[in-house]
Parts: C-alpha cells; structure tokens; sequence
C-alpha cells in the first residue's frame, strides 16, 4: 500500500482485514490543551469488520474506543457502562431492526450523537436513520478519513452525509417539493386508515369514497413521500404519530 492512498473501510489484502487506518495519522488533529478524546462506542456484528473499524479509530489521536458490541443489548450495555460520545452503528445487526435500536438509544441518551455504517444508500432508509435520531451517515466502503471527518462533525454538532448517499437524499426532496411539499387532510387521514389496518375497500367505505380512489391517493403519497409499497408508507405513519391519531 503507497504512502498516503486510502484503503475502504473493511477491505481485504491477502486474505485479512487491511489497516485502513495507517493514512489517518498524519491527519489526525492534535489535542488542545484540556481536550480529551472523543469516545466513540462501536455497533457492529461482523467481528472481522469490526476490527477493521478500531484499526482505523485506535490511529487517531483524537478518538479513544471505549466499548463495542455485536448485539443490540451489548449496544445498550456499552451506552450506559461506557457512556460514549459518538456511537457508530451498522443498520443489519443480526435480527435486531438497526433503525429501532437508534430510536431507543435516543430515547435514552438524547445528547449522544450517532453515526451510521451501512451498505444501504437508498434515501428510503437514510431518512429512517435521521428520523430515528442519526446525525452522521457513513457507506460502507467508505475511505477511512471519511469514517474519521464523520464523526469529527458530528462532535462539533454539525450532520454528515457521505457523498454516496447524499444525491438520493437530494434527489427524494426535490420531489418532495415539486410534489407540492405537506400532506392534505385526506392525505393524511387514508394514510392514518391504511396504517391502522384497514384494506382500500374498508377506507373507501369509511370515507364515502370509491377503492379506486383510495389507490389514487396512496398511489400519489407514495410519490409525494418518495416510498414504495403499503408497508413503507405504514413505517412513515408510524413515524410520524399518524398511527396514534385514532385513539
């Protein structure tokens, strides 16, 4: 490997994990007088990858890796026993939903800042992590500075996107936009129907309109919101507190 190039995350050189972290350190900033590390916990279930990524953490100066965990209640325990700063979480953690477990680590600690690794790039579910509480989202196979300004910037209270998921994020709210931006009342009151369970059929009768019609309307939300299928357009309800309106 030459001076200076960069290594994906989690990349492979006869037949182990590459240091990807060797073209950190002459980045790494130096620590100021009174500054400490930034103490990042790490979620990850692969275990071969996941010494990838504390090769990559262990050569900056900056960052000190206080715990890591391969299940979501290893997760947890590394949140409360290790209270870390940052905490830099892959989406598929076994049978564990990635997304709930970000929502409940902010339940818990609403100041941590968290960072995403994960192979997915559609902006279905970048918007999922970053409404489940995620500032930082980072694609596997990133370069390893990349890993490194993720969660430098999400420590200064700033977002950060990797480029790769960035135009699908930009693309998904220009139609947003165009679409005409908020939801109408019958909008939102079929998708709150169709949350709660009911067919097309059942929310046509409900509402005094034909099936043809609701399949109209869930047709247009779908490309307003930028989602496919009922069980995505279930997901945003959910999400947005549309499920509980019926009580």
């Amino acid at each position: 490997m030459t001076e200076g190039s960069r290594v994906p995350i989690g990349s492979r050189q006869g037949g182990s994990v590459v240091d990807p972290g060797a073209d950190a350190v002459e980045e790494a900033p130096l620590l100021g007088p009174g500054r400490r590390p930034i103490k990042v916990g790490l979620v990850e279930d692969h275990h071969l990858f996941r010494e990838g990524l504390r090769l990559v953490l262990d050569r900056a100066r900056d960052i000190d890796v206080v715990g890591e965990a391969a299940t979501a209640t290893e997760a947890f325990d590394v949140l409360e026993r290790c209270r870390p700063d940052v905490m830099l979480v892959d989406l598929s953690l076994g049978q564990s939903d990635g997304i709930s477990i970000l929502r409940a680590i902010s339940a818990r600690r609403p100041e941590i800042r968290l960072v995403v690794l994960s192979m997915h790039r559609d902006a279905e579910t970048v918007r999922q992590a970053l409404l489940a509480g995620a500032t930082g989202y980072v694609a596997k196979g990133a370069h390893s500075l990349e890993l490194l300004d993720a969660i430098r910037a999400v420590m200064r209270g700033e977002s950060y996107l990797h480029s790769s998921v960035t135009g699908a994020i930009v693309d998904d709210s220009l139609r947003w936009l165009r679409s005409g931006g908020p939801l109408s009342a019958r909008e939102r009151e079929i998708l709150r129907l169709i949350a709660a369970g009911n067919s097309t059929r059942a929310v046509g009768d409900l509402l005094g309109i034909s099936p043809h019609t609701v399949r109209r309307h869930l047709a247009n939300l779908s490309a307003k919101l930028g989602l496919r299928g009922i069980s995505a357009l279930v997901r945003y309800a959910a999400q947005h507190g549309l499920v509980r309106e019926e009580a």
